[in-house]
């Protein structure tokens, strides 16, 4: 067969040499397993190329997504990147050291705070989500408009289950 991949070789050794199991989830699993280390690597680098770490991209992409004046409390930046309170305090210290972020008082409530994007964190942003939406889009390219909406939809049923 010619449009065979690493894949269908481990499968087809092991249906030899166990013909006992259905290795249908290994079809899958080991394919997206694959494609992620492929995702990382193109993550990455999209984000070393705007000089930010993945962990700071998440934070800086919460933010942005939030939309002008691209603030966040704490406890919002937790519940959109799903760390522990520790680590965001940690992160938050670091990207303020970095100058990507700044910390305010919140003006409805004087005990709290809120974090804010600067300039150069919304510069660096915006090119890495570029960067990353075009990688993304190579990664792809195999796949047509509508194969990547109807994969896109079989993959959203199937982590359904776990969100």
């Amino acid at each position: 067969m010619a449009d065979t991949d690493e894949v269908d070789r481990i499968v087809d050794d092991w249906e030899r040499e166990r013909p006992d199991l259905d290795f249908a989830p290994l079809q899958v699993f080991s394919r997206v397993d694959r494609l992620t280390k492929h995702l990382d690597r193109a993550r990455r680098e999209a984000f070393s190329r705007s000089e930010l770490e993945s962990w700071e991209f998440d934070v800086l992409a919460a933010l942005r997504r939030a939309g002008s004046p691209y603030r966040l409390s704490p406890k919002q930046l937790l519940q959109q990147t799903l760390v522990s309170s520790s680590t965001m305090t940690n992160r938050i210290d670091r990207l303020v050291e970095r100058g990507l972020v700044s910390r305010h008082t919140d003006p409805r409530d004087g005990r709290g705070i809120l974090v804010e994007m600067s300039g150069a964190g919304l510069t660096r942003v915006d090119a890495a989500i570029t960067r990353l939406v075009d990688a993304e889009a190579v990664l792809l390219r195999s796949l047509g408009p509508t194969e990547q909406r109807r994969l896109a939809a079989l993959l959203r049923k199937l982590s359904l289950d776990f969100d």
